[in-house]
């Protein structure tokens, strides 16, 4: 069963996809063939700017568990031997300081559906019962709707796909290795909460896999949003600085 071609879903896609649609034509007299990409690189904009209350949220978050990581420190050594009850004593710590440690999440969590949409828009051959023009628009003559892995095992990938995606994957990678080397040293060094973020420098790096697989629009969105969160976080960070422990 193809969960896009149900009513309410299909209707959503259509939407989105004329919304594309109506940005490449706004976009394509001053951007001309880079109108394309162009166009979900506002999407991405605009759904990132609707998410600034959310990172916010985030940065207050982070600043919170810097704040917490002494006492943790100490329900680790405490109850090493026990995980259960670490990770109860854990969450009630959570609790009582109302701090959310999933709160580092929401910004991937509610853009989930948008890239799937986006995803979905330039893999479908007809969306609500018409054609999808969304697939015959191209990023520098790459179609928006071609994946990496999905050319190789079609054995249609040429030298301007590989360089297209390579680029895109590359500079997702490169945003990670910053945000790791900006964002994550610091954090540790002024709080001593590296425990407290094991997979979040992974996570970067897993996007530009992701990257791979996904057509290209849906690259480009990771790609964008990717840039976007590491300005948004090295603002906050300013804003709302890691806990400092007295030495």
């Amino acid at each position: 069963m193809d969960l896009f071609a149900l009513p309410p879903v299909a209707a959503l896609l259509d939407l989105v996809s004329t919304g594309l649609m109506a940005v490449i034509a706004f976009l394509a007299p001053v951007a001309g063939p880079l109108a394309a990409g162009f166009s979900v690189v506002l999407i991405t904009l605009g759904v990132r700017t609707l998410l600034i209350p959310v990172g916010i949220a985030q940065a207050r978050a982070e600043q919170a568990r810097s704040r917490l990581a002494p006492r943790l420190q100490v329900l680790r050594q405490r109850h090493r031997t026990d995980p259960d009850r670490l990770r109860r004593e854990t969450m009630a710590l959570y609790r009582e300081e109302g701090v959310s440690p999933s709160a580092g999440c929401l910004p991937l969590v509610l853009q989930a559906p948008v890239v799937g949409l986006v995803y979905a828009a330039f893999l479908h051959a007809s969306i609500a019962g018409h054609g999808n023009p969304l697939l015959d628009q191209t990023l520098l003559g790459v179609p928006l709707g071609r994946s990496f892995v999905g050319a190789v095992l079609a054995q249609q990938l040429d030298a301007a796909t590989a360089i297209m995606i390579g680029v895109v994957v590359i500079v997702i990678a490169a945003v990670g290795e910053l945000t790791r080397r900006l964002l994550l040293p610091s954090a540790d060094a002024r709080s001593g909460a590296a425990a407290a973020h094991p997979v979040v420098g992974a996570l970067q790096f897993a996007t530009a896999v992701v990257a791979l697989f996904v057509p290209l629009a849906a690259a480009v969105y990771l790609m964008t949003t990717a840039a976007w969160t590491l300005g948004q976080r090295l603002i906050l960070r300013r804003r709302y600085p890691p806990f400092s422990a007295p030495r």
